[in-house]
């Protein structure tokens, strides 16, 4: 995007954010260039630049970003917080030599020029609510490593814990323990992580309630979960990551924007396919794979479109490509349920196989 006329008469600042400490450019507007490096916390951007007149600040989006284009937003500053991946903002970085002082020149470069593109930045609903689904993985992936450790330790000495869910495994033990000869020092060994996953359980059960609370409240969501697969986390999730559905101009581009498009290097009349990309939200990735999984497993009146047209992809490249297509497909349907504001209707989803990679 070019600068404005009224952008030019205004210093322009490249900021390279770190953890610690940040670099700063300042290109000022006789053409003289000055360069500093601060310690990242408010008070030191106060004291640096709360007295100057407002400037243009071009930074990328990090984890301090939001954060820190507020406080300089605070200070009458024009604050461009910027995509870290596109490449033309790049343009007069040395590719040999990398330094903060570097890259720091280079985006204020970018600013003076226009070659940035700017990144979306959430609503302070969304970020709660991006913030609430990564405690929340945090402790299923936690309690998921703990039951994995029980199992091996179980099936080690020769034994095995029954089928169920991971909320169940402190009962399952026990009724192994009941039945069978379990050793002293297996029980020994597994009871600190017993110990563990009962308050860990209910965290994980607090953690649910409170995103279903977040989702009863939020009409996009309760739209998204008419959808077969769905529910209150996948749902929400959906809606933290896209936050605002204008801003994708088809379902293609959501299916890019998490990752779910194959890779492809071309060339010519060469042209190659691979995985999957992988860009975007991990979280929301794996929730729709598994979504999928779930449609492939049931047999509703619902799922039955989705689930023969990937049966059929599934008799063709076997189920994992199936599944991550499904995927795909349900992320470009749950993109058009939440634009054009309607639920989910089995009778109007084709069944009609596409081509995929």
């Amino acid at each position: 995007m070019p600068a404005s006329p009224t952008a030019a008469a205004l210093e322009t600042i490249g900021l390279d954010l770190h953890k610690r400490e940040s670099q700063l450019c300042i290109l000022g507007i006789d053409g003289l260039v000055a360069e500093r490096r601060i310690a990242t916390t408010r008070e030191r951007f106060t004291a640096t630049l709360g007295g100057r007149a407002p400037a243009r600040i071009l930074l990328e989006a990090s984890t301090e970003s939001e954060w820190v284009a507020r406080h300089l937003e605070s200070l009458g500053h024009t604050v461009i917080v910027a995509d870290p991946t596109y490449a033309p903002m790049y343009a007069t970085r040395s590719r040999r030599v990398k330094t903060d002082k570097r890259d720091a020149r280079t985006l204020a470069d970018a600013c003076a020029l226009g070659a940035y593109r700017p990144a979306h930045r959430l609503s302070d609903a969304q970020r709660h609510v991006r913030a609430e689904l990564a405690v929340r993985d945090t402790l299923v992936r936690t309690r998921t490593r703990m039951v994995a450790v029980i199992k091996a330790l179980v099936r080690r000495d020769g034994l095995r814990l029954g089928a169920g869910t991971p909320e169940r495994t402190a009962r399952r033990f026990a009724l192994l323990d009941a039945t069978r000869d379990v050793s002293p020092l297996l029980r020994q060994e597994v009871a600190p992580l017993l110990a563990v996953l009962e308050p860990l359980n209910a965290q994980i059960a607090d953690a649910d309630a409170r995103l279903a609370a977040l989702a009863a409240n939020d009409a996009r969501v309760q739209r998204l979960m008419t959808a077969p697969g769905v529910g209150p986390v996948t749902a929400t999730a959906f809606v933290a990551t896209l936050d605002d559905v204008g801003r994708f101009r088809d379902a293609h581009q959501v299916m890019s924007y998490l990752g779910l498009v194959p890779s492809e290097r071309s060339s010519g009349e060469r042209q190659h396919r691979g995985h999957i990309t992988k860009a975007g939200s991990p979280r929301v990735r794996w929730l729709l794979v598994e979504a999928a999984w779930r449609i492939l497993r049931t047999r509703d009146a619902d799922t039955a479109p989705l689930r023969a047209w990937a049966e059929r992809i599934a008799a063709r490249r076997g189920k994992r490509v199936a599944v991550v297509a499904l995927a795909r497909r349900l992320a470009g349907l749950l993109f058009v349920l939440w634009r054009d504001d309607v639920d989910y209707c089995a009778a109007r989803v084709r069944s009609k196989e596409v081509a995929i990679a």
